[in-house]
């Protein structure tokens, strides 16, 4: 929390940089009372008719009651924001909560000179994600007529807005809480600024290279040079004020001395410099900064903090930054031809899109891809990642018509739902491959606010996989499957017809084929590629042409021995042509060549016509294999994400706010049976009611109201589900047999300090599954299912999946453990009904994702039978939420 003297406090994650539609950036703040000239000034800056909008009178200037009102909020029933650029304001949102507390009216300012840049649209956001935490429920507004900007804002949030025409004024009414239509609105707006934001970084008008040197072999020097030499089309200017020329052009002591505005400045200068070169950039007007300068998380804590504060300091003046220790960025376009990088040579034209954090893992993705022939459209190095992200970038590669496939080297995650998010959309077009090492942890990146994650083992992966990203370990594999996504067409199943000139080479192809889930359609092995040229290479196209006309066959692998008089490239071009001509992909794996001169990995064939290449039949094949998994689910209908039927989120949150009342900091609130029936009631979920007892006279009366047979168990935790230890009995008929059991279970369990006891009656049979979820710090929701018992306890045989699910995302979570085959009939058992687990988990996520204050839910044991799932025992935990990554309202990560 952050205290304002005399005037409350606000969470500190009110405080925020945002992305504004123009692509350029702004602080967002809880208003002060310190900033009442600040706000007199904006008034008086204000056209008069901008005046009259806002308070449908003019008023030259704001009483000092007025500016007292306007400032000095209790950030609970009067809220008010501004944003800042340069530490100017240019709009004002503010709330007032009504008689009704759940209600609040709410108004906007926007500077004159910014309107159009959704500056109302990120304060309404941000107001109604503020009023949603202080229990407020509904908006209105009251608004002129002739101001259709606003009337604007309004209603094209997405919300559900109620308006009617009263005595010369519009007056507004809509409910706040996040909607799917909202979301989808927040959404695509902040892609279009993100995007935006990027395509100025990545195609500036103009550059400037800050410290640049004439030193040959200087990071300075050499990223002038490669600007130069890329082929640059717009104005470059080189700054250093101990030269006076540079690279054969006029240098300029100071950025204010240069004549045309800069939009991208690439900073190289030493690390104790940058902070005062990115205050110049801001004071010139500088769009975009790229960091080549290192030694931030070398200084320590001290590097760290003046990292966050040369980013806060550039977004509050509408700047992105890049780096810093960034190798620098890219772009291939024709009429961009931009390299600001480390890479000697402007990358080779092509489609396919590289990011990657530190800059020696950008040399190495730089490296490989060229070795590959793989050609780039763009790429980008963020170094310490302080702004510019993995996530900017997918935003802006979405939009870009010349980038097919995206590869990510991800050391660290900022913000993994929003991640999620927004690869799942971009995936459902382009391939997204994502290396990341077993080794790393989910971790925020160097000088973020530290966040530690509680999610299970597995979580990260599984949100990967759900979101339809390529997932690899290391950047051979990462060129690997770019060879393939990038030259052929997606398979349209998992057939493989396997080539060979050996039939022991053939073998061994279609059993690693078979061992990464493909399907050996044939094997043609044997092939007699040795009569020459002439004779060979006809012999190979007509053989693959056959194979690849079949509906059986997806696609091919060629793993050929060196042949006398055949060379790589010349087989290539068969393959290439071949592939072209079927419209499948095909893979080729050259082994046993030991000419060094020969280079087999990359793409291979002519111009427009090329396949991918391999030294190693079993990297062909894995590549090929983690096509066909992602083709398969981009082919997939997903559906809608999951809103079960008969769920009110709305009167769920209401009875949360009663309930945590008297939660305080980082508490954590255990449910009683009643809290916990009726909150999960809200969502359709029931749980099978039990009933403790002290005596047996008690236990026969539970039993008698909850109906015959029960069974009786401890409601201690670690045996309450032990049937080998005594903690439960089964299939009590009748109340003597009840009293005697009781006797016999208190004896038994005399040795574990005489635990509590209960009834409860007894569940249709079936097989014992668990449900969990939780909230965690960075990835928000994760539930987790799996079959209860030694499944889960020992063998930690989970499924995991976050928040929000599709129809599809619930099909797999139920089948993803290992052990799930038992529900679908097993050593003669019936199948159970997997709908009623679906059911239960749609129900569990669409709660979960709808309220962080719930901090734990378990579900264990639910017994799922032919016929439906019971729910036996329910643990709900609830706490003060902690605010998500990736949240209802538009926020850069800092």
């Amino acid at each position: 929390m952050v205290d304002q003297p005399g005037d409350g406090e606000y969470p500190e994650h009110w405080e925020a940089d945002v992305v504004l539609r123009d692509g350029g950036t702004a602080h967002l703040r809880p208003i002060h009372p310190s900033d009442a000239d600040a706000v007199q000034a904006f008034h008086t800056g204000q056209s008069q008719n901008s005046i009259y909008m806002r308070f449908f009178a003019f008023k030259a200037r704001l009483s000092a009651k007025e500016l007292k009102r306007f400032t000095e909020v209790d950030y609970k029933d009067r809220v008010a924001f501004v944003i800042t650029i340069g530490g100017e304001i240019i709009g004002i949102g503010r709330y007032d909560r009504l008689s009704d507390p759940t209600e609040a009216e709410v108004a906007f300012n926007i500077a004159d000179s910014h309107q159009g840049r959704g500056i109302g649209s990120i304060l309404l956001e941000h107001l109604a994600a503020a009023a949603h935490e202080n229990g407020i429920r509904k908006f209105t507004a009251e608004v002129l007529p002739e101001n259709r900007k606003m009337l604007m804002v309004f209603s094209d949030a997405g919300y559900d807005v109620k308006r009617h025409f009263d005595d010369g004024v519009v007056s507004l009414e809509f409910n706040i809480d996040p909607t799917e239509k909202s979301r989808a609105v927040m959404e695509s707006r902040e892609h279009r600024a993100e995007a935006r934001s990027v395509r100025e970084l990545l195609a500036p008008s103009s550059v400037a290279v800050i410290g640049a040197s004439r030193r040959w072999g200087t990071v300075g020097y050499q990223l002038l040079e490669h600007i130069i030499e890329g082929g640059f089309h717009g104005p470059v200017y080189a700054i250093n004020p101990e030269a006076l020329e540079l690279a054969g052009m006029l240098s300029y002591g100071k950025l204010s001395e240069v004549p045309q505005p800069v939009q991208l400045a690439i900073i190289a200068v030493p690390y104790e410099e940058v902070a005062g070169v990115v205050e110049e950039c801001a004071a010139a007007g500088v769009k975009g900064v790229v960091i080549a300068s290192a030694g931030f998380t070398d200084d320590g804590e001290r590097g760290l903090l003046r990292q966050r504060a040369l980013v806060r300091q550039a977004r509050a003046n509408g700047m992105r930054v890049i780096g810093p220790a960034s190798l620098g960025i890219a772009n291939t376009h024709p009429d961009v031809s931009l390299n600001a990088s480390m890479a000697p040579t402007m990358p080779l034209r092509g489609s396919l899109g590289l990011f990657s954090q530190s800059a020696a893992i950008g040399v190495s993705l730089y490296a490989a891809s060229s070795r590959r022939k793989l050609g780039l459209s763009s790429l980008l190095s963020a170094g310490n990642r302080a702004d510019v992200s993995g996530n900017d970038m997918m935003q802006y590669w979405e939009d870009d018509a010349d980038t097919s496939a995206v590869g990510l080297y991800l050391e660290s995650i900022g913000n993994p739902r929003k991640f999620s998010r927004i690869a799942r959309r971009l995936a459902r077009t382009k391939p997204v491959i994502v290396a990341k090492s077993d080794t790393m942890g989910l971790r925020l990146p160097p000088g973020h606010a530290v966040r530690t994650t509680q999610a299970p083992a597995g979580a990260l992966d599984a949100m990967l996989r759900q979101s339809g990203v390529i997932r690899v370990e290391t950047v051979e594999q990462l060129v690997d499957v770019a060879q393939v996504v990038s030259a052929q067409p997606l398979p349209a199943g998992p057939d493989v017809a396997i080539f060979s000139n050996s039939q022991a080479l053939g073998n061994v192809v279609a059993d690693s084929a078979a061992a990464h889930g493909l399907g050996v359609a044939q094997v043609v092995s044997g092939l007699d590629l040795d009569a020459g040229q002439s004779v060979a290479l006809p012999l190979l196209r007509k053989a693959l042409l056959d194979a690849l006309a079949s509906d059986a066959v997806h696609a091919a692998v060629a793993a050929l021995l060196p042949a006398r008089g055949l060379t790589v490239d010349a087989v290539a071009g068969v393959l290439a042509e071949c592939s072209a001509a079927a419209g499948k992909p095909v893979v080729a794996a050259f082994t046993g060549i030991l000419d060094p001169t020969i280079t087999v990995e990359g793409l291979v064939g002519t111009e427009g016509c090329t396949v991918p290449c391999f030294s190693n039949p079993g990297a062909a094949v894995a590549a090929l294999a983690a096509v066909v998994r992602y083709a398969e689910w981009a082919a997939r209908d997903h559906g809608h994400f999951v809103e079960p039927d008969g769920c009110d989120p709305r009167q769920a949150a209401a009875e949360l706010d009663g309930l945590l009342a008297d939660v305080s900091g980082e508490q954590l609130k255990q449910l009683d049976p009643a809290a916990t029936t009726s909150l999960l009631g809200h969502y359709g979920i029931s749980v099978l009611p039990s009933a403790p007892f002290t005596t047996p006279d008690e236990a026969v009366a539970a039993a008698d109201s909850l109906g015959w047979p029960v069974v009786l168990k401890t409601t201690e935790p670690a045996l309450r589900h032990r049937l080998d230890l005594g903690g439960v009995r089964l299939g009590i008929e009748d109340a003597e047999s009840l009293r005697l059991n009781v006797l016999q279970m208190r004896r038994a369990l005399a040795a574990y300090g005489n635990p509590a006891l209960e009834v409860q009656a007894m569940a249709p049979v079936g097989q014992a599954c668990t449900f969990r979820a939780i909230e965690d710090p960075l990835l928000g929701p994760v539930i987790s299912f799996g079959l209860a018992g030694d499944a889960v306890n020992l063998l930690d045989d989970w499924a995991h999946r976050v928040p929000p699910l599709s129809a599809a995302d619930v099909h797999d979570f139920i089948r993803a453990p290992r052990a799930s085959r038992k529900l679908f009939g097993y050593q003669g058992l019936p199948a159970v009904d997997v709908q009623a687990l679906e059911d239960l988990a749609g129900r569990l996520a669409w709660m979960k994702d709808n309220h962080p204050e719930i901090a734990l839910v378990e579900f264990n044991p639910v017994l799922c039978g032919p016929a439906g799932a019971t729910i036996l025992a329910a643990d709900v935990r609830i706490g003060n939420a902690a605010q998500r990554t990736d949240s209802a309202r538009r926020a850069m990560l800092g």
